[in-house]
């Protein structure tokens, strides 16, 4: 066992001695200059966590304190671009608006156009094939209409009811409603529009009645609601788009749904005075005349009233 210990020892210790590091005080001047030498520095500064000490560069052979050598790289790099003037950014909550009420109404709505379409479908569609052809205004299909008169006051409220909130989003987009309770001027806008409208046919059936032109006011009365109901239809897919969809796309279906308004009700002009000289002597500019007292007047009172309205809330 002794024998075995002592050749471990002789064979192993000579290994070990040979592992140990020079003393530093055994290495001459040139040997520590090649050892520092030797040492790859990189081109930018080495940074000591201590700010006491100093690192040397060995670019140029200068030395710099750490707060010089962190301020210097900090300089260098145009990522952090610590030299140009700070800018504060402030942050803003974004307010978020629940569309929980507006999404059920609008989907009621859409509901019962959908229970209309469904139940009424032969008047839906008579109601169609004389808008869009102008060649069946005398014949049976006005007098099917005219029989219907439960169907037209539903089709009817239906324009009321998609009018009105047409109205409503008109005001949100432009923010005059921001802040103001949204059944209220739901409420206003909705019942101004069937109030004009209801105005509007008594003024037109006690016309007719002091006159004796019964029949020639009862045509105009159907050709006016007859477009109402299609322009109620029409609003259905632009009320969805100005209610739920970003500003951008929201901006621009209100003015495509304004131009498609204005040319039905510009069309609506049209078809009355094509009725009324078949049967009534009524001359261009007199028709001009009744369409600005009855059609355009009453509308601007009604905006008016809004904008008092609104701007005492506000």
């Amino acid at each position: 066992m002794k024998q075995i210990i002592l050749f471990v020892n002789i064979v192993w210790l000579p290994v070990l001695l040979f592992a140990q590091q020079l003393d530093s005080s055994l290495i001459g001047k040139d040997a520590v200059n090649k050892i520092r030498d030797s040492i790859a520095l990189p081109k930018s500064l080495l940074l000591l966590p201590d700010s006491s000490r100093i690192v040397e560069n060995k670019v140029g052979q200068l030395t710099y304190s750490y707060d010089e050598a962190f301020n210097k790289m900090l300089a260098a790099n145009q990522y952090l671009n610590s030299t140009s003037k700070p800018v504060a950014w402030d942050i803003q909550e974004k307010k978020r608006v629940p569309k929980d009420r507006l999404f059920y109404l609008v989907s009621l709505i859409v509901l019962l156009l959908a229970f209309l379409r469904f139940v009424y479908t032969r008047y839906f569609n008579n109601l169609f094939s004389f808008f869009f052809n102008a060649s069946l205004r005398q014949s049976q299909l006005i007098e099917q209409l005219l029989q219907a008169k439960l169907q037209s006051l539903l089709f009817n409220l239906l324009f009321i009811f998609s009018g009105g909130l047409y109205i409503y989003l008109l005001l949100m987009n432009k923010h005059w409603v921001d802040n103001l309770d949204f059944w209220q001027i739901l409420a206003y806008c909705t019942l101004s529009l069937g109030l004009l409208y209801l105005i509007k046919f008594f003024t037109i059936k006690f016309t007719g009645w002091i006159t004796g032109l019964k029949e020639v006011t009862n045509n105009y009365v159907f050709i006016v609601f007859l477009f109402n109901k299609v322009i109620g239809i029409f609003l259905l897919p632009f009320i969805v788009i100005i209610a739920f969809s970003m500003p951008v796309l929201a901006n621009s279906a209100v003015i495509i749904s304004l131009l498609l308004v204005g040319i039905l009700f510009l069309l609506r002009f049209l078809r009355s005075y094509a009725l009324l000289p078949n049967q009534l002597k009524v001359s261009g500019f007199h028709f001009i005349l009744y369409i600005i007292g009855v059609e355009i007047l009453p509308v601007l009172i009604v905006y008016k009233g809004l904008v008092v309205l609104l701007s005492k809330n506000l």
